[in-house]
């Protein structure tokens, strides 16, 4: 587990990972009543917001961009394990810092986050989605930082910035044009079905008659709520699965290939090296 703590202006940027061999917990409070939105990255660890009138909880995570309001007593409980790795940003402001967030910030909160800005609980959730593809990349090249020093603080503040923007602008959409009415349970499903079988995925029509919808509209909506066509997003998975299992030493590069169900080997690597810049077997 590590966690490093980051201060931005008035923002703090809480950076977590985690990864196990056996289930663990890992729970954290807030010195003060935050705003914050929690970015998740590779890992799909199951999350718990536990607080005294109640308790959230969200056991699919991979993806989600998730806004809320917290104060000193809510409990943010992750559970790790082998398959659930953890990978989460946290940007959050403390409520008295509102009116002086730089660059309109405090407005953007106070517009699209109106309900985390007059909470009226120990935790309250805000809008929620799942990152669109260029979030998807800020939160991956967060992780993989390869500057040091002065030039990697430059680089995180920048990707810090980028990545809030895109949140805001994305909340902003969803705003002024109503989310659409889509069967949002079903959709989730078909995400779950293809992560837990990478390497012997089902065909499009198989997944679309497990989940009871058409091949159009499982296309169409598919795209819509997650930013990618199915297939790219089962492509991503794969190589991000494989990416995970070789720099944690789980997997030789070819045993990861076959593990998300690459029989090329040439084919991965190619795969790989288009999605991260360069090839399994330069991972140290």
């Amino acid at each position: 587990m590590t966690r490093d703590i980051i201060d931005i202006n008035d923002f703090t940027i809480l950076v977590e990972t985690a990864f196990s061999s056996e289930v663990i917990q890992d729970s954290c409070k807030f010195d003060e009543p935050v705003i914050a939105v929690a970015f998740y990255g590779a890992g799909n660890v199951d999350l718990e917001m536990r607080y005294p009138t109640g308790s959230r909880q969200l056991n699919y995570t991979k993806g989600l961009a998730l806004s809320f309001y917290a104060d000193e007593l809510v409990d943010c409980i992750h559970t790790v394990s082998k398959n659930k790795p953890l990978e989460c940003i946290v940007i959050a402001t403390a409520t008295r810092h509102l009116e002086k967030l730089p660059n309109q910030e405090g407005e953007l909160f106070s517009e699209l986050l109106e309900s985390l800005v007059n909470p009226k609980d120990h935790y309250v959730e805000g809008p929620s989605f799942f990152m669109t593809p260029d979030m998807h990349r800020i939160v991956d090249s967060l992780f993989n930082i390869t500057y040091e020093g002065k030039t990697k603080m430059m680089f995180f503040r920048s990707q810090i910035t980028a990545l809030l923007s895109h949140f805001f602008g994305q909340l902003a959409i969803n705003h002024t044009q109503g989310m659409k009415s889509l069967d949002k349970e079903r959709l989730e499903r078909a995400r779950e079905i293809l992560s837990e079988n990478l390497d012997n995925p089902p065909s499009l029509s198989e997944l679309s008659k497990e989940l009871g919808l058409n091949t159009t509209k499982l296309k169409k909506e598919f795209k819509e709520v997650f930013g990618l066509p199915v297939f790219k997003y089962l492509q991503n998975e794969r190589l991000t699965t494989a990416h995970s299992l070789i720099s944690n030493n789980e997997a030789t590069v070819q045993e990861a290939a076959w593990h998300v169900g690459y029989d090329s080997l040439s084919s991965f690597s190619n795969a790989f090296a288009k999605k991260f810049g360069y090839r399994p077997s330069q991972i140290k």
